[in-house]
């Protein structure tokens, strides 16, 4: 049984005419009778009385046809469906995001969607690197918009660095470091210093600049995934929040001697050969177009 044959039953239901059907369908009279025929050898009943050149419905063709339509409608929708998500109107997508990225694009991105393609169905979840990796690779999540830098090299994930923002000790606005002529490390030591989970890259890079008194371990005494909540402590508090500059612009970068010269690199993680939905070129486009306009606005 196909859709086709459904597609001539419910022709020639309608017009109750071989002749005029073979017309409307584009066949010959003598194949819309076989389709016809060998749909009734299959549903092992008679679907049509034929009269004449009339043909009418048996009681078994008329529930027969009633659910015919039904499948007819649910394909041609499917149809629609099919068309929708290939030009990323319509779908599901899940989106794995560090708590840099997280903190810069969550809102934006929402909002985006919102506005834009409100009939997609788009989750956001945050999470550390390893978590977000795992969930990637057992298909939970479609792609990763994280901290390159804290991503361990592995032959089935594809990683494409989208954007590059500094880092940067912050505080509070009038807090006491603010009125050093000269910051070092060591008057950073003296308050809590907040972070979100660093990796090894700068760690290394804090220990270069600052010798062993940049080791993450003693350096950073509170540590959380959300930068948002490490932000509301800082502008609340004495700490002092090492974080990539862009996720807090309400607090006051400090000037440390020497320069930490230390970015987060953001880059979009997928899975090797894997089929990509429509929609994350979408999602992808966005993410780098407002990156790249924030990045403009801010030179």
């Amino acid at each position: 049984m196909t859709l086709t044959q459904l597609k001539h039953m419910v022709e020639l239901a309608n017009t109750g005419s071989f002749v005029k059907s073979a017309e409307n369908l584009f066949l010959t009279q003598p194949a819309l009778s076989r389709s016809i025929q060998s749909l009734e050898e299959e549903l092992g009943c008679k679907l049509f009385d034929r009269q004449g050149r009339q043909s009418t419905l048996t009681v078994m063709g008329e529930e027969i046809f009633r659910r015919a339509q039904v499948l007819l409608d649910l394909a041609k929708d499917l149809k629609g469906s099919s068309q929708k998500l290939k030009k990323g109107l319509v779908g599901q997508l899940k989106i794995g995001m560090g708590s840099g990225p997280g903190a810069i694009l969550m809102t934006p991105l929402l909002q985006y969607i919102a506005i834009q393609y409100p009939h997609l169905h788009v989750e956001i979840v945050r999470g550390t690197t390893d978590m977000l990796v795992e969930s990637l690779r057992s298909r939970k999540l479609d792609a990763l918009v994280i901290d390159a830098r804290s991503l361990k090299p592995a032959a089935d994930l594809k990683s494409e660095i989208i954007y590059e923002t500094p880092g940067a000790f912050m505080c509070r606005p009038d807090h006491p470091l603010t009125r050093l002529k000269k910051i070092t490390l060591a008057d950073i030591a003296k308050y809590p210093v907040a972070s979100t989970p660093l990796s090894d890259e700068i760690e290394r890079t804090l220990i270069d600049r600052y010798g062993d008194s940049g080791n993450i371990g003693s350096l950073v005494n509170i540590k959380c995934s959300e930068i948002s909540s490490l932000v509301e402590i800082s502008k609340n508090s004495d700490a002092v929040l090492l974080a990539i500059r862009r996720s807090a612009p309400t607090l006051t970068e400090l000037k440390v001697a020497p320069a930490l010269n230390a970015s987060a690199r953001f880059g979009f993680v997928t899975i090797v050969n894997r089929s990509e939905s429509p929609l994350l070129a979408h999602i992808k486009t966005f993410i780098e177009s407002n990156l790249s306009q924030t990045q403009e606005s801010n030179t």
